[in-house]
């Protein structure tokens, strides 16, 4: 089984190829192999490689950056996964892909399922939604299988990410303020990485896996304050110094923290769907945010 990832450099790209390293023929990919943004360049590679399974990790992550960029934005995050799923559709290759919460508009009281409606509130949003959308498009015309992961407030030992700029700023800084009202589970690049290997799994032992779109975070919930405190914590007990303690990060409300794209207040995903098909339990974010925490203390950032 030949398996490609796309997005080698990143976060999820990181971990994909630590779990699923014995799982075939792997090869992964970053921006100098697999240029996204270049469509000549993504058939080159998918020719090279000849599939069985192409993992799109590789994506346009620089949310503010969006707001001005746009079609770079899109020509990553939308045109990309078109293309892909076209490719993965010609050769009866498998398709996994990953989006985001930012599709929603965060005013829900409650978890987002899968069929809530969406409505981003920025360009980033609004791009991953487009490749969302692109490859259920070839799935209505082909014989494409494909599975999207909607994940949220990504963070590992790999790359760069909130949590490690947390335990940046508390060596240095003498106080942090951290919004407090905007609600989400830290979901780790390890997790999202290990549902995609059971995935596989499963549909490689003949399991009949429903292609389509799902809900992947962590279970629990949290705001960045609260994460910032947690990360802080766990850092001390893990022997990290630092000049502030947990209780010193103060909560603030978004509008004092202005970005120049609008995030969701709300970005807790119902996972149901998920859990149920692939009958598995996601673990609390405490679990993912504790096991990082000392892999990057132990290893430095």
């Amino acid at each position: 089984m030949r398996i490609l990832i796309t997005g080698s450099t990143g976060q999820v790209g990181y971990e994909l190829q630590r779990q699923l390293a014995d799982m075939g023929v792997l090869t992964a990919v970053d921006r100098q192999q697999c240029n996204l943004a270049d469509p000549d360049s993504i058939r080159a590679c998918v020719e090279r490689v000849q599939p069985d399974w192409i993992i799109n990790a590789g994506a346009w992550t620089a949310v503010d950056k969006a707001e001005t960029e746009r079609d770079a934005a899109f020509a990553v995050n939308a045109e990309a996964p078109r293309l892909l799923a076209e490719l993965a559709a010609a050769r009866g290759a498998r398709l996994v892909h990953y989006s985001t919460d930012y599709v929603f508009a965060g005013d829900k009281h409650g978890r987002y399922r899968e069929d809530d409606p969406v409505q981003p509130l920025n360009v980033y949003g609004a791009s991953k939604l487009a490749g969302e959308q692109a490859i259920a498009a070839v799935m209505a015309t082909s014989h494409l299988q494909a599975w999207t992961f909607r994940t949220t407030w990504v963070f590992g030992v790999h790359g760069n990410n909130f949590l490690k700029t947390m335990l940046k700023l508390a060596q240095t800084r003498d106080s942090l303020s951290v919004v407090n009202d905007q609600f989400g589970a830290p979901t780790s690049a390890a997790l999202i990485a290990a549902v995609t290997a059971q995935l596989i799994q499963q549909v490689i032992a003949g399991k009949l896996v429903e292609p389509g779109l799902y809900h992947l975070a962590a279970a629990g919930e949290t705001h960045w304050q609260a994460y910032a405190q947690r990360v802080i914590a766990q850092a001390q007990k893990k022997g990290l110094s630092t000049h502030i303690a947990p209780e010193q990060v103060q909560g603030i409300p978004a509008v004092q923290y202005p970005t120049p794209a609008a995030r969701p207040a709300n970005s807790r995903l119902d996972c149901q769907r998920l859990e149920s098909t692939l009958g598995m339990k996601l673990p609390d974010w405490t679990i993912g945010v504790d096991a990082v925490v000392a892999d990057v203390v132990r290893t430095g950032f």
